[in-house]
């Protein structure tokens, strides 16, 4: 399951990757001059992305936290991205040290940095499954060496779907439907809502890197949710689901064009 244990395939830096992209963003140095290049075009159409890539991370923890702290002890983070501490294993062992972490992405630059991503404490477990989110069963199976998917699963999709075209829909079906009730959905997604202009022309930049990318309304989004009970305070631009002080200064920066949503499989 780590990192170390399969064959480091060949990374292409003749094209952009979407972790790397957004690990400049984050102020990383795990990127390429292709990677810098696609982030800086964006960044010259869409002023906030470096804030929305921020206010992602920190939604990631509140929400974490937060089905944390209502009992989940097991989580599937699924387009993992490269490391930045904390991480989602060191914010769910804050709350409860047994908890356990499965990690997956398929960009062989995090498998480059999984070990960083398998620490945590001796009381629960991290792990590192190199698969693409579109290899449902594979992804799944491997998971399954680590997580008891008869118990409830929090499954984490930050800033991940955007890249995936409509079949998206069916694909988060399929991993929702695989979990046992009581099991947490946690998504983010680009929307054109707040910023149409800048939105279309940074996507527009994606696409002619070769990226897919696919920016959705707010009903677009809620379609993710469909069956799902969800907590307050339901559909919202990110970093004002559950603001701390830290969120609400950075709302002063100006909007996000980002959705945030969690909700519980009855």
């Amino acid at each position: 399951m780590t990192g170390s244990d399969a064959a480091s395939p060949r990374i292409d830096t003749s094209r952009p990757h979407p972790a790397r992209v957004y690990d400049w963003w984050l102020g990383g140095k795990d990127n390429y001059p292709v990677d810098e290049e696609l982030a800086r075009r964006i960044l010259a159409v869409d002023g906030t992305v470096v804030r929305g890539a921020r206010a992602n991370r920190r939604f990631m923890h509140r929400a974490v936290r937060t089905v944390a702290e209502a009992g989940v002890r097991q989580f599937l983070d699924i387009g993992t991205g490269i490391p930045t501490e904390p991480n989602l294993h060191q914010i769910a062992q804050r709350v409860a040290p047994e908890s356990k972490v499965v990690y997956a992405d398929n960009d062989p630059i995090v498998l480059r940095h999984a070990e960083a991503l398998l620490g945590g404490t001796p009381e629960g477990s991290t792990d590192y499954v190199h698969a693409d989110v579109r290899d449902v069963d594979t992804l799944l199976a491997r998971a399954k060496e680590s997580l008891d998917l008869a118990e409830p699963v929090a499954l984490s999709l930050v800033a991940l779907t955007h890249y995936l075209d409509d079949g998206a829909y069916a694909l988060v079906r399929r991993y929702v439907d695989a979990l046992a009730p009581g099991s947490y959905l946690i998504l983010s997604q680009v929307t054109p809502d707040l910023n149409p202009a800048a939105i279309e022309q940074a996507a527009e930049n994606f696409r002619r890197s070769g990226t897919s990318f696919h920016p959705r309304t707010l009903a677009e989004f809620s379609r993710f949710f469909e069956g799902l009970e969800l907590l307050g305070p339901g559909f919202i631009p990110v970093h004002g689901w559950r603001p701390e002080a830290e969120d609400v200064a950075a709302q002063a920066e100006g909007i996000v064009p980002v959705y945030a949503g969690v909700a519980r499989k009855p």
